[in-house]
This record gives C-alpha cells, sequence and structure tokens, in this order.
C-alpha cells in the first residue's frame, strides 16, 4: 500500500521547510542547542522543533502493529524524492525457520556483471518495526554508492518472533545468499553485512557467529548508530534520554520485546560488544550520531574492534541524531552520509 494523502502532504511540507534559507530555519528552530561539547546540526534541530509540533504517540502506548504503522508512516515523510539509478527486484532467501521476503536492489553500473560485490542489509526498528519499506530509500541509495548490490532481508521481528529468531534468520539469510551468490551476479568473497541500529546489532552478531562457525564469513561490516550493549548503560544513554527522537522509555520498549522469551543481557548474540574474541571479524566501519543515545556503545564496539586488530573505520556525525540516516529531506543528511558510507564499502569490497 502506498502513501495516504496526508502522509503525501506531510512529505510536501517537510522537503520545503528543508529548503528553506538559514536563517529562516533559525527562526523555527530557535537558539542553538548545545549538549555534551556538541552543537545540534541546524536541519535537524528544525525537524525536532516540528515534531513537537505533531508529537507522535509514546511506543509504550502502542501495539507492535501499530508501532510499525507509525514507524512507516515517519519514513515516508522524510523519505524525499526516490533515488533514481538502481533496479528493484524481489526474492525470497531462507530464514532459520522457512523463507524470508528480500528485496533486490541492483545498481545500473552492475547489469549484467555476474561477479560484483554484494551487501546483504538488515533494517532497524528495534527488532520489532521497520520493513523493507521503511528502509527502502537508505538501501537505493546505499547500493548506488556503493556500487553493488544489495539484498535487504524482512527478519522475523518481535514480539511474535523474539530473540534469538531475529539473530538466526540474520545469519540464516547470509548464509544463504553467499550459497546463492552466483544466482544473485556476486561474488561470494565480495559478500559485505550492514545495518542500522537493531540492523547494526545484527550485522556485528551475524560478523561474529559466521566467524566462530568457521563457514562463510562477511567481507565487510557497515554499523550505524548500532546497539551493541544491552547490558551495560553508557553514558549517551542517559545525556540524550529524552528530545532526540529515540528516547530512553522507547529503547526500554524495544528491548522488552525483544527479550519477551528470556534472554541474558551478557550473551554476545544479545550484547556483542561483550564478546571475547573479536580478532578473527571483518573489516569494519561505524558510524555514529553526536546526538544518539546509542553513540558510545557504538563507538566502544568500535574501539574493541580496533584492539583486537581489526581495521575498523569510525565515523561520528557530531550535531545529528538517531535515525538519521533515513533523514533525506533535510538538507541532504542522509544522502551525504551513505554517500560516505558507500564510498566505504566500495573501497573495501574492490580494493
Amino acid at each position: 500500500m502506498g502513501p495516504s494523502a496526508s502522509e503525501r502532504a506531510r512529505a510536501v511540507a517537510a522537503r520545503a521547510v528543508a529548503a528553506l534559507p538559514h536563517a529562516a530555519k533559525r527562526r523555527i528552530a530557535g537558539a542553538p542547542i548545545v549538549l555534551d561539547g556538541l552543537e545540534l546540526d541546524l536541519d535537524t534541530q528544525v525537524l525536532l522543533k516540528l515534531a513537537e509540533r505533531d508529537p507522535r504517540p509514546a511506543l509504550s502506548g502502542l501495539t507492535p502493529v501499530q508501532a510499525r504503522a507509525e514507524l512507516l508512516s515517519s519514513a515516508r515523510m522524510v523519505a524525499g524524492a526516490p533515488i533514481r539509478g538502481v533496479e528493484i527486484g524481489r526474492t525470497s532467501v531462507v530464514g532459520a525457520a522457512g523463507p524470508l521476503d528480500a528485496r533486490v536492489y541492483t545498481p545500473l553500473e552492475l547489469r549484467g556483471e555476474r561477479s560484483g560485490p554484494l551487501i546483504v542489509f538488515y533494517h532497524g526498528g528495534g527488532w520489532v518495526a521497520g520493513d523493507l519499506d521503511t528502509h527502502d530509500q537508505p538501501c537505493r541509495l546505499l547500493a548506488r554508492c556503493a556500487g553493488a548490490r544489495v539484498i535487504s532481508v524482512a527478519y522475523r521481528l518481535a514480539p511474535e518472533h523474539p530473540f534469538p529468531a531475529p539473530v538466526e534468520d540474520a545469519l540464516s539469510a547470509f548464509r544463504d545468499i553467499v550459497a546463492r551468490a552466483a544466482e544473485f551476479g556476486a561474488d561470494p568473497a565480495r559478500v559485505a553485512v550492514a545495518g542500522d541500529s537493531a540492523g547494526g546489532h545484527l550485522s556485528a552478531v551475524t560478523c561474529q557467529l559466521a566467524a566462530a562457525d568457521g563457514g562463510p564469513a562477511p567481507a565487510f561490516q557497515l554499523l550505524i548508530y548500532p546497539v551493541t550493549d544491552l547490558n551495560g548503560r553508557t553514558a549517551s544513554r542517559d545525556t540524550f534520554a529524552e528530545g532526540f527522537l529515540l528516547t530512553k522509555d522507547d529503547m526500554a520498549w524495544y528491548e522488552a520485546q525483544f527479550l519477551a522469551a528470556g534472554g541474558e543481557l551478557s550473551d554476545p548474540r544479545v550484547s556483542p560488544l561483550l564478546a571475547q574474541d573479536m580478532s578473527a571479524l571483518a573489516p569494519a566501519m561505524v558510524v555514529t550520531a553526536g546526538f544518539d543515545p546509542l553513540r558510545d556503545e557504538g563507538e566502544a564496539y568500535a574501539h574493541r574492534l580496533r584492539e583486537a586488530g581489526v581495521r575498523t573505520i569510525l565515523r561520528r556525525h557530531p550535531g545529528f541524531v538517531h535515525g538519521f540516516a533515513n533523514i533525506f529531506t533535510a538538507a541532504e543528511v542522509g544522502r551525504e552520509a551513505i554517500a560516505e558510507m558507500g564510498g566505504a564499502v566500495r573501497a573495501a569490497l574492490t580494493g
């Protein structure tokens, strides 16, 4: 089902605000927000100010189905114009308990290529919300900028399918895609994993599990503001607990759904930061946002990788909030960031 009339109207309004001159945006946003030594990006501040005027319901008052609808509506509002230069196809991959829907993004430069690079993408949304549609735009742009096919996987969602189902699906889908690499026009030795937030968590865990079992492993991991430690409580979770899109209460709600059937917080499949040995993991790019509750645990994961001898790029976007990779209307914020990520993946898979 496509966007509703109200969603289209909100998207048009968001693009109109994004196109305003700097002085007009500052009048809307108010005084600059400085916290933890960082200044919030102006376009992001405008977005947050507009969100205050049209607040979303608290996750704690929603059912999982309602939360999914809210995330999809929000994603459509900030999606911007469709990304061109990419062919879209449908497929299915093998999950841990049966087939999973997936979407294939092929950049035009790879049409006819039979052994190109490929990225397995796991969407964010707290293991509860998010789907192929909420992350369609980032996947389009990542494919184009990385010069790689992207296969976005619709893994099973909590609380209907709590931990370890999403983790098991992520690993199973990766293995299936590598085994079928020729079918997808890909080189099995050049398959990366990528994901944002909960999808970053699934990417990190997939790398760890693949390395541990001795089978095919990712050639690269792109972790976009990943969840890495449900066991600990970092300073950024407290500093940015309210007011920057993802809140402390949101995270508690998502984590409760994910662990509805149990699961030890110290289990590396739940908190990959707590894995004992990371030395065999794939090279990585870890991307964080300055005003994100998950900032510190993402950066701690990058430091752990480096300490283990894993070649790792850590890129903090200091003025941005959680979810910025989906925000395409705010002065090209999401586009520029994903273009940079795509460049890193391209270099890793073709160098």
